[in-house]
């Protein structure tokens, strides 16, 4: 029986062509690598590895003998994901990645909540503002389109949104009146927002288009945008629900405009790899899919001027 861990050191070094970066992969120093490798060579009977310049490859031997590895790898590595499952603990560490404009609020008192129920996990949340090409040990939540990609896609909810300034910037400029109106006024919009044609939708007047204003300011960031609208700087599309949480900690700081029309629904969404899924892993997506707020169910949250206290709206699933 061959050692897992000189196995790990083969492939890793097949899939990096460096003992210098194989050493960074496994955290290990480089003594203690290259004598896996050799100890892995003695148990085969044979050289796996050539040393070209400065890149290592696998000869022949070493070709067939990293299917077989991987296999092994993967093998035990379920084997250990079934002997978790016995466990009645949820432990080992969780990567969660969310949408910027999610963390803060809400997101952030969910992963708290899941971590209080399991003391052990470790957790590591990170921020993102592009989504992620793959997910090793975790999940992430996105708002907005998602691309073509390799991983699971459940859709949690929808986003509605609408037109929105502050009250000292309406004072100063007017409110306008209809969607024709948008063009003699400032506005402050996301990267990319009209790029794909987006419209205004009104439900006995059809759709008109939403081209973007000559004055213009631009930001990557939902939080920025809210900011600079909450500062006056000019009308926005933003989503409901973004603008209802603001609304709680900064009361009048936002004002719905056109109260007739609203812009394209936000897609919420939860993404994951394909396959078996480690415990901890299903059981935050379980515990994330229990803590939906109701208004995404609905896709119609609508915040007004003022919101009154209605505590914690969500779902159990």
């Amino acid at each position: 029986m061959y050692d897992l861990e000189e196995l790990e050191a083969f492939v890793s070094v097949v899939r990096t062509g460096s003992l210098t970066a194989s050493t960074r992969d496994l955290g290990c120093p480089k003594s203690t690598l290259s004598r896996r490798i050799r100890q892995l060579e003695e148990a085969v009977g044979q050289p796996l590895l050539l040393r070209q310049s400065r890149k290592v490859v696998p000869n022949d031997a070493g070709r067939v003998f990293y299917r077989y590895s991987n296999d092994i790898l993967e093998l035990a590595a379920r084997g250990r994901e079934a002997l978790d499952e016995l466990k009645e603990e949820v432990s080992g560490q969780l990567e969660l990645r969310c949408h910027e404009s999610l963390v803060r609020g809400w997101f952030a008192g969910v992963v708290e909540a899941f971590m209080d129920d399991y003391p052990d996990l470790r957790v590591a949340l990170h921020t993102q503002q592009q989504m992620p090409e793959k997910l090793d040990n975790g999940i992430c939540l996105w708002l907005g389109a998602v691309p073509q990609c390799p991983l699971r896609q459940e859709r949690l909810g929808l986003l509605a949104q609408s037109v929105y300034a502050s009250p000292g910037y309406l004072e100063r400029s007017g409110l306008p009146a209809t969607p024709g109106e948008l063009g003699r006024h400032a506005w402050v919009d996301m990267l990319d927002r009209h790029g794909g044609g987006n419209v205004l939708h009104n439900s006995a007047l059809g759709t008109y288009p939403l081209s973007a204003p000559e004055r213009q300011f631009t930001v990557d960031q939902f939080c920025v945008q809210g900011d600079a609208i909450a500062a006056g700087r000019g009308l926005g599309l933003m989503p409901d629900w973004l603008v209802e949480q603001r609304l709680r900690a900064h009361p009048g700081s936002f004002r719905r405009c056109l109260p007739d029309w609203r812009g394209p629904d936000l897609p919420v969404t939860l993404l994951y790899p394909h396959g078996h899924l480690p415990r901890r892993v299903r059981a935050f997506i379980a515990h994330l899919r229990s803590s939906v707020p109701i208004a995404w169910l609905a896709g119609s949250c609508v915040a007004e001027d003022v919101v009154p206290d209605i505590g914690t709206d969500h779902i159990n699933t």
